[in-house]
């Protein structure tokens, strides 16, 4: 069994071992998953930009070609040096490719599989967890701990202290993701830069606001009934950078407000006054979208969209590959329901 605990993936990157030629990095967290292959990918190969040395095959190819893997393995490099594979596993099955260079690996190349989160039953986990030339790399969602560590290592690279508080605080505000993780904590170093010691002033007015603020425009329009600017807003969300996961977080955290605020209109609160008393307060740009949320959503209802979200999540989980679709689905079907009450 080569199954690495999550405690010693690290300790395995740093030094990859050469009798162990194919590694396979999985797991919910897409953001660390890449960002373990990345390392990878670093200490196995000397020039990633070479093409003679390090070759990238998306899983779909595999599927219809299954020999070439076997066939990269094995090809020497033009000009000698270190060589590495990636392979970037998506919805077909590529166990039996995979399977193959098992039974003839190469102590030249290192074989790296990207690929989502995989169950403990799926071919091409319980395949390089049994090998005993393959090790598989789990990548699970940072706990606090990690976190914690995370934000040590990017505070020591920027030369930057950050006060208890302002710590507990970033701790609430990032999660979920690696690599976006990394990058609001990178973009809070960065506005401090010219400072000492972060304080909770600084992470309320940088990553507070990138933590709400790059979503809302996707988010009210899905619960303001508008399918089209659903598509548009997604759209420049995740191209900013925010990964689908964050993007249902975000949402999940909004419609658990705006539960709030509806019992609270319904309690007697005028809808104006009900956002005023937000957990947060409703920004003066988003009034007008909240408001048709507030009009067009019962308490019921909103329950049973938190449910949705929350089986999507869930389900983005168990198929990382497909949380981009999900999650936009889902918000686009919480905009169609919207629209229909309001019509």
């Amino acid at each position: 069994m080569t199954a690495i605990k999550a405690s010693d993936v690290d300790r395995f990157i740093a030094k990859p071992d050469p009798s162990l030629p194919i590694v396979l990095v999985f797991g919910p967290d897409a953001g660390l998953v890449r960002e373990r292959v990345d390392a990878l990918v670093r200490a196995c190969v000397d020039d990633p930009n070479d093409p003679f040395a390090f070759v990238r095959i998306e899983g779909e190819d595999l599927a219809t070609n299954p020999s070439r893997l076997v066939e990269e393995a094995h090809t020497v490099p033009l000009f000698g040096g270190r060589r590495a594979v990636l392979v970037k596993a998506g919805a077909r099955n590529i166990a039996s490719s995979v399977e193959t260079v098992i039974a003839s690996p190469s102590n030249e190349c290192r074989i790296i599989i990207e690929a989502g989160d995989l169950r403990k039953t799926a071919p091409l986990r319980t395949l390089c967890e049994k090998a005993k030339v393959a090790a598989a790399l789990p990548c699970y969602m940072d706990g606090a701990r990690d976190l914690d560590r995370l934000i040590d290592e990017e505070m020591r690279a920027a030369n930057l202290s950050i006060s208890p508080d302002a710590r507990a605080a970033l701790l609430t505000l990032v999660g979920g993701d690696r690599l976006a993780s990394r990058n609001e904590i990178r973009k809070l170093a960065l506005y401090c830069k010219d400072q000492e010691n972060i304080e909770l002033a600084d992470v309320m007015a940088v990553v507070a606001d990138a933590s709400m603020l790059g979503f809302d425009g996707v988010i009210d329009a899905a619960f303001a009934g508008k399918p089209p600017e659903v598509e548009t807003e997604f759209g420049k969300a995740r191209s900013s950078g925010s990964s689908p996961a964050a993007i249902i977080s975000a949402a999940i955290r909004q419609v658990a407000n705006l539960h709030k605020m509806k019992l609270a209109v319904e309690g007697g609160d005028s809808i104006e006054f009900a956002m005023k008393r937000g957990a947060p307060p409703v920004h003066f740009t988003r009034e007008k979208l909240v408001g048709m949320a507030l009009r067009g959503w019962s308490p019921a209802r909103l329950l049973r969209a938190m449910e949705q979200l929350a089986e999507a999540s869930l389900d983005m989980r168990h198929n990382s590959a497909l949380a981009e679709a999900i999650a936009q689905r889902t918000l686009l079907s919480i905009a169609v329901g919207a629209r229909r009450r309001e019509n």
